[in-house]
């Protein structure tokens, strides 16, 4: 059992909550039996480290058959072990360490996608985190980000994904300009969200959410500069019924996905 908090193993993993460790190591940290348990069902051969208090193990049967059937061996530390490993204020008892599955665009785009998420400059860690986690809940085949948008992994954005993040493909470093070629070259339109856009509504009356579509989404503060506007085959806004004066971004980005869901489905007779 690891006892000491101090430990160079434990500043290791500790480590992962900083961007400079993950990029170096190829590594990230995952906290809490419900991501543990997404990561041992859909990559159980990326976790590198496994952790738990006993406690904290002995609450999850489950985690404990799946990391035996794929052999992979838990590491009991105390609770004080546990916290300094981890980000969030109380841990869950516990926590994995991950190697990081990076997509290339050029290849989420050869297998032909027919709905994706495109992120620019999105800096808020939930919500990236809720994005990631709406698009694999519509049935999307993939994430893609492109600028200054916050690391996928960071341990809030990991946290936020409830899991999706071991679900579909997430692109990471992109630019904006050439993932907009390769959409166009692969036959996906392009859709923009942004309030100075056009009604989604008749865009969907029009047929426009039937094709194979690309939704771009911008910083949660500036929304689009004009120049990723200007790649964008459509600009849409969503209408506000209510008197609500906007929507946060990862809502919006919810229905923005789920619209084009539904309608695709609809005209593949699903």
């Amino acid at each position: 059992m690891l006892e000491n908090p101090r430990s160079p193993r434990v500043r290791a993993v500790a480590k992962l909550t900083k961007r400079s460790a993950r990029t170096e190591t190829g590594l990230f940290l995952l906290e809490g039996p419900q991501a543990v348990r997404e990561a041992l069902a859909y990559r159980p051969e990326g976790i590198v480290e496994l952790f738990a208090t006993p406690t904290g193990w002995e609450k999850h049967p489950d985690l404990r058959s799946a990391s035996t059937a794929h052999g992979i061996k838990v590491e009991y530390v105390t609770e004080y072990v546990l916290n300094a490993m981890a980000d969030t204020v109380t841990p869950q008892g516990v926590i994995a360490v991950v190697r990081q599955a990076p997509t290339s665009a050029r290849d989420i785009f050869a297998a032909s996608p027919r709905l994706i998420a495109i992120c620019e400059e999105v800096r808020d860690p939930g919500n990236l985190g809720t994005i990631i986690r709406a698009a694999d809940a519509a049935g999307a085949d993939a994430v893609i980000l492109t600028g200054r948008t916050v690391d996928p992994h960071n341990p809030k954005v990991v946290r936020a994904t409830t899991g999706s993040l071991f679900h579909l493909p997430v692109s990471v470093g992109g630019d904006l300009e050439d993932v907009v070629e390769r959409a166009h070259a692969a036959g996906v339109t392009v859709l923009a969200a942004d309030v100075k856009g056009d009604d989604l509504l008749q865009a969907r009356a029009d047929g426009v959410l039937a094709q194979p579509t690309a939704w771009l989404f911008g910083n949660e503060a500036r929304g689009l500069e004009e120049s990723a506007l200007t790649l964008a085959d459509h600009v849409l806004k969503l209408p506000i019924f209510g008197r609500a004066e906007s929507l946060n971004l990862a809502t919006a980005a919810s229905v923005c996905l789920y619209e084009s869901a539904f309608t695709q489905r609809a005209a593949d007779g699903r």
